[in-house]
């Protein structure tokens, strides 16, 4: 397989244009056609639809996340076991596969509805799921919610010397708060990545939940820390909205001591998840650049546009 570094011996940037030549090189190893493939998402994975085949393609940035893609694959099996509304994988394709230092899985394309899922069915997904049983054998870790920002401080280009030491000391701020913490709610079954967009509406009108690659074993507060914070900090959702999330759900995580520092967690992962992709427009950057500002001041409203 081709190296995924550059001439120079670093690691080459996850642009649109290295994520489609791994996206044909691993549909060759799939036996599949890339003819017509059109990128869906460049984020945190690359998606791709493939055009002769109803699949999708999800690449993930480097090998360290082989493990997480390995976990999604588990994660979809199981959820179909159970008929839960969920994303497929494709069952007669070598998943996940590892092509030039990048995870590879290959997903049944979900033919969408005109309309688009609501936070009242987000608050229904995550009850039922939730109040599910983990199988023996599906072992699955706990949530680390800054391990990924870890890796993207480290990785990111492009950001100034004093925004690379400044998330880093707000990450060890937020370890030590987070290790205070004291959850009311047992352990099951997480998503570890609960907003809005992580569910799609089907042709037969249906909600499925998508995108596994966080999913771990630890307490239903983490995935309400999402939408509340989205809500209460930034303002993305309507009242009526939030009201629909919580009543369909059962809870609303703000009236939780510990919500503060789940915010506080939830705004820093949403930054450094932006900052993976700076280089790849001027908006990009303005939107980043406008995020670490308000992070450096917990006073600063948060006009934040949705990335």
């Amino acid at each position: 397989m081709p190296s995924s570094e550059t001439a120079h011996g670093g690691p080459e940037r996850f642009t649109s244009v290295r994520a489609y030549e791994v996206m044909a090189e691993a549909c060759r190893a799939a036996g599949l056609e890339d003819d017509g493939a059109r990128l869906l998402r460049l984020g945190e994975n690359a998606l791709f639809r493939l055009g002769r085949h109803p699949m999708v393609v999800r690449i993930a940035r480097s090998a360290e996340y082989l493990d997480a893609a390995r976990t999604e694959v588990r994660v979809s099996r199981w959820l179909e076991t159970e008929g839960f509304p969920a994303s497929r994988v494709v069952a007669d394709i070598e998943q996940a596969l590892l092509v030039s230092g990048h995870p590879v899985t290959f997903w049944h394309l979900i033919e969408e509805s005109d309309r688009k899922p609501t936070y009242g069915e987000l608050g229904g997904v995550l009850h039922d799921l939730h109040a599910l049983h983990l199988p023996a054998g599906l072992d699955l870790p706990p949530y680390d919610a800054l391990r990924r920002s870890d890796l993207r401080i480290e990785k990111a280009k492009g950001i100034p010397d004093d925004d690379r030491e400044f998330l880093r000391k707000r990450g060890r701020e937020l370890r030590e708060r987070i290790a205070e913490l004291r959850f009311e709610s047992p352990r099951g079954p997480v998503h570890g990545d609960a907003h809005v967009q992580n569910l799609m509406v089907n042709r037969r009108d249906q909600a499925v939940l998508i995108d596994f690659e966080v999913f771990c074993h630890d307490h239903p507060e983490w995935d309400l820390m999402v939408t509340a914070t989205e809500h209460d900090s930034l303002g993305w959702q309507t009242a009526e909205q939030y009201a629909a999330f919580t009543r369909a759900y059962g809870r609303d995580l703000r009236d939780w001591h510990g919500f503060p520092t789940l915010r506080a967690t939830q705004e820093f992962k949403m930054t450094t998840w932006l900052m993976q992709n700076i280089g790849e427009s001027d908006e990009i950057a303005r939107e980043y650049a406008r995020r670490i500002a308000s992070l450096r001041d917990d006073r600063a409203p948060r006009d934040w546009q949705p990335g």
